[in-house]
């Protein structure tokens, strides 16, 4: 698919600033993401791009999510629903409870969802509310994904447990007559959980409308893996590496990289792509429509998996212990285009690529990525260096997993021969707004750059580490950290660039 020459910033939802003491601690659906938007179209950017906005599993992280098709309620604008007349007013966090810079998940978590309990005890308190029709229509919509995520989210609550292969052996095995129990027993946490994605859907909705309005397309990530606390898995067991009791006996990850020594163990299961292949990737085939719903663009993480995967048994101390395993090449996405249509999607492809995954891309004309800072750690890596991009590419200054642009120029240690950044820059301007342009000038057909780099912020403002397991996924832009002059210089290089559509 051939993308318009264009620019935009990566910044998550959750990233975003707060209004003021009565935000929640987090960045949110509300008021400033839709002043990010005027921001963008201020500062002649087409573009958004996000990090997953699934409900995480474990570490706060959108890439392990309990479910590939819900969104994350702690992304709900609580002043939305005082606007709907769900809550008469934000509950205030006191000073000391809210970090200026930083999300505190655990504290958001357990006050956001007593603010969403006090709504949906409204709503089903209030005869004949405005939104009844909107929820009924969203729950029968939605119902493929919908009803079975609910049930899950219940049942998990009730446990106390993530894990769902430690649930009773009865409903690890989904024997229907004790799920009927279940669903009976849970019936008002089934209906709260399928409100609460009701919520988060109308807003997401309501913004990406807005964005749309202001010419800004929302660009989406979807990670290829699932948590194994996770509904999809727990009810496709047939579709994953997972035994009879639910453990998962093969599992994901990648070889030592640029990243890590000893690669990186991600843990979750791998799929089984021969009972995928039986179903005609049914289960993908939705997946790519729900996300095609949500966004405009799509990344899709981690690409080099459909031509082949890290397989790791679940055993293993470190990812060094996997293989190389044959992965299902094109047919997922070949499923996707016979129902959906053309897919408007972008490869990850950073990392050990080989030639076989460029083959691949190509063949699916998805275009794939380019990172400065990789095209400088070593005096011959011509690939991730702006001169070389091809149009059919996305070109970053850096990626959510990499340090930021300053961070980056303060650490780096250049190679023995002579270091090849200094050809690119000068002492004319710092020089993160020298790389930044370099980016936008480059041949790629669409140039992303990290909020955090427009900002000039180190590596405290980093979003996360791999390998890293606690202290990611946190940082929050401040209130006023966007001004006219960033605003205005951000323009102009982008018009020099022309990439203002």
């Amino acid at each position: 698919m051939k993308f318009p020459r264009s620019s935009g910033v990566l910044l998550h939802i959750t990233s975003l600033p707060g209004e003021s003491l009565d935000d929640g601690g987090i960045g949110d659906l509300g008021p400033q993401a839709y002043r990010f938007v005027d921001f963008l179209k201020a500062a002649g950017q087409s573009v958004w791009q996000i990090l997953p906005l699934s409900p995480p599993a474990e570490g706060n992280s959108p890439y392990s999510a309990y479910s590939a098709f819900a969104g994350n309620p702690l992304m709900v604008s609580l002043s939305r629903l005082v606007r709907d007349g769900l809550l008469s007013q934000v509950p205030e966090l006191s000073p000391g409870e809210v970090g200026a810079d930083h999300v505190d998940f655990a504290l958001v978590a357990e006050r956001k969802e007593r603010s969403l309990a006090r709504a949906f005890e409204r709503f089903s308190g209030t005869d004949g509310h405005p939104l009844v029709v909107a929820f009924r229509d969203f729950c029968v919509a939605q119902a493929d994904w919908l009803d079975e995520f609910a049930r899950f989210e219940a049942i998990m609550r009730n446990q106390n447990e993530r894990d769902w292969s430690k649930w009773p052996a009865e409903l690890v095995a989904r024997h229907p007559d004790v799920i009927a129990d279940w669903d009976e027993m849970l019936a008002d946490e089934i209906q709260f959980s399928k409100f609460k994605q009701f919520l988060f859907d109308r807003q997401w909705c309501e913004l990406k409308a807005y964005a749309n309005e202001n010419g800004v397309r929302i660009c989406g990530d979807m990670p290829i893996f699932v948590a194994h606390e996770s509904a999809d898995v727990w009810v496709n067991q047939n579709l994953f590496a997972v035994d009879e009791k639910g453990k998962p006996t093969l599992v994901a990850g990648v070889p030592p990289d640029y990243f890590s020594e000893t690669g990186q163990l991600w843990g979750n299961p791998q799929y089984d792509w021969e009972a995928l292949e039986a179903t005609g990737y049914d289960w993908w085939v939705k997946r790519f429509g729900c996300a095609l719903r949500q966004f405009d663009l799509l990344r899709v993480d981690h690409f080099r998996g459909f031509e082949a995967y890290w397989e790791i048994p679940a055993s293993a101390k470190t990812a060094i212990e996997g293989a190389w395993k044959k992965g299902p090449m094109s047919a997922p996405f070949d499923a996707a285009e016979r129902v959906l249509g053309e897919l408007p999607f972008i490869a990850e492809d950073l990392g050990m690529i080989t030639e076989e995954v460029h083959q691949l891309r190509l063949q699916l004309g998805f275009p794939g990525m380019r990172v400065l800072q990789f095209g400088f750690d070593t005096a011959d890596d011509e690939f991730h260096r702006p001169n070389t991009y091809p149009e059919d590419s996305v070109a970053y200054t850096g990626t959510h997993d990499n340090e930021t642009l300053v961070g980056w120029l303060k650490t780096r240690k250049p190679a023995d021969s002579p270091d090849p950044l200094k050809a690119w820059i000068t002492e004319s301007e710092p020089v993160y707004w020298q790389l930044i342009d370099t980016v936008l000038q480059s041949r790629s057909d669409t140039a992303i750059v990290p909020m955090q780099d427009l900002l000039g912020l180190g590596n405290a403002a980093r979003m996360n580490v791999p390998g890293q397991a606690k202290g990611n996924w946190s940082w929050r832009m401040s209130a006023d950290a966007i001004t006219d002059p960033i605003t205005t210089k951000l323009k102009t290089l982008t018009n020099d660039a022309g990439r203002c559509e």
